[in-house]
């Protein structure tokens, strides 16, 4: 069974559609029915005539007894009567004789055994078609009844609805142009508010307002102002948070310096590893709290050189899949330099490789490489992969699709939301290894 088209995405256009649809339903059936109509219309006009001429030949019809004979008298008032095959014809058939028109020649027209009225389409001479009345009457002190036709061709009624037609189409045809210039005009400029609306909000966006402006139609004066209420209250909570991250700033300053001075004091062999790490925990607690304060992304003008800032990862990781019997392998070129934070970064990669080595089964891989004005980080793994769907789920915060393997389920959503932060793309796909693919694009430094 195949699909339905899927409608188009914009306003603009699914009017234009409904419009479109609206006009190729409506008025082929317009001129449908006004074609049908002009049809009967003139084949009743013209069964009218007939009628009327019937009555004039039974007005003129004279029956002598002595002669037992019928015979048609006076003007008809019909002049293509006496023009032969002219298209025009009458017939009287009695018990005993046949009189017709001279137009008929020596012609007949077929007639029916039915009484009263009758009317009906015939073939007459030369394979015309012809529209035909008939009435059987029974004359005075004649034996048998009478029957008297009258016939005329449907040529010129053919080529009168061919060209009633020809008008009516191309009449509709121009009405259609018509009707679709003045709806697209009505659709523009009934839409131009919306057009102001997002333009409000690309300047909202920028940054050059802080708010909708509501003077608009009634419909959008109230979404622009719910919309000012969300804007509102998000930059409120912006400046709550702001808040609170510099008193999470401010507590931390004294543990942080109590650990470090614990440090100093323990034996060389363990100070300087505690010390590392305090440094490390030291680092990323002030890059989120900046990160927090100043309520947006990282500054992104400096480079960072990824063989630097993934040195010490890549060392670590080393050490574990050592530890776990994992082969790492590795290939980050010394040039490659990327316009993010180096905690961001090894956030990135560190989330990444962490997932690589919990699925991994016998090797996983971490490459990087520069293309098309990006840098292209790879985590690859042998482990079991993800449906496309399972991708989407697992880049949300907190989501685990395995809940007996451990770890908290917030590394692939983090990594998604540090990637956009940079205006970068997270990918999940197979990879060559058979497992799953992690490939990160950032902006190349």
């Amino acid at each position: 069974m195949s699909r339905l088209p899927r409608m188009p995405r914009s306003i603009h256009a699914r009017m234009l559609v409904a419009s479109v649809a609206v006009i190729v339903l409506v008025l082929p059936a317009a001129g449908a029915l006004l074609s049908y109509n002009f049809r009967q219309s003139v084949q009743s006009a013209l069964d009218q005539r007939l009628e009327s001429l019937l009555s004039v030949v039974l007005a003129n019809i004279e029956y002598d007894p002595r002669r037992d004979r019928v015979t048609v008298t006076g003007n008809l008032g019909e002049p293509r009567f006496t023009r032969v095959f002219s298209g025009w014809y009458w017939q009287v058939s009695g018990p005993k004789a046949v009189l017709s028109s001279r137009s008929l020649w020596d012609e007949r027209l077929p007639e029916t055994a039915s009484g009263g009225l009758v009317k009906r389409d015939i073939t007459g001479p030369s394979g015309a078609p012809l529209r035909l009345v008939q009435r059987r009457v029974q004359l005075p002190k004649m034996n048998g009844p009478t029957t008297v036709m009258v016939a005329a061709t449907y040529q010129p009624i053919q080529a009168e609805i061919r060209r009633f037609n020809r008008l009516l189409w191309l009449s509709l045809g121009i009405l259609a142009l018509i009707l679709l210039a003045g709806i697209t005009l009505q659709v523009r400029w009934g839409l131009a508010p919306l057009r102001r609306v997002r333009a409000e909000l690309n300047a909202v966006e920028s940054g050059r307002k802080e708010e909708l402006d509501t003077d608009l139609p009634a419909e959008l004066a109230q979404l622009a102002e719910a919309m000012n209420a969300v804007l509102r209250r998000d930059r409120a909570l912006i400046e709550r948070g702001r808040q609170a991250a510099g008193n999470l700033a401010h507590a931390l300053k004294t543990p942080m310096a109590v650990l470090r001075t614990l440090a100093d004091r323990l034996p060389e062999a363990h100070r300087d590893t505690l010390v590392q790490q305090v440094q490390r925990m030291d680092g990323a607690i002030r890059n989120h709290l900046a990160r927090a304060s100043a309520a947006g992304p990282a500054p992104m003008g400096a480079s960072t050189s990824l063989h630097a800032a993934l040195g010490p990862l890549v060392e670590g990781f080393g050490q574990l899949a050592r530890r776990r019997g994992l082969e790492f392998r590795h290939d980050i070129p010394g040039d490659l330099a990327v316009r993010a934070d180096p905690q961001d970064l090894e956030e990135i990669v560190g989330n990444l490789l962490d997932n690589a080595t919990k699925w991994a089964e016998r090797r996983f891989e971490l490459t990087a490489s520069q293309e098309a004005g990006n840098v292209l980080i790879r985590v690859l793994d042998d482990g079991p992969s993800m449906t496309d769907q399972e991708a989407r789920t697992a880049m949300g915060r907190g989501v685990k699709l395995d809940e007996t393997s451990p770890g908290s389920g917030f590394g692939l959503g983090i990594v998604q939301e540090l990637v956009e932060l940079y205006s970068g793309q997270l990918t999940l796909t197979r990879s060559g290894l058979g497992g799953l693919a992690a490939e990160v694009a950032l902006p190349a430094g």
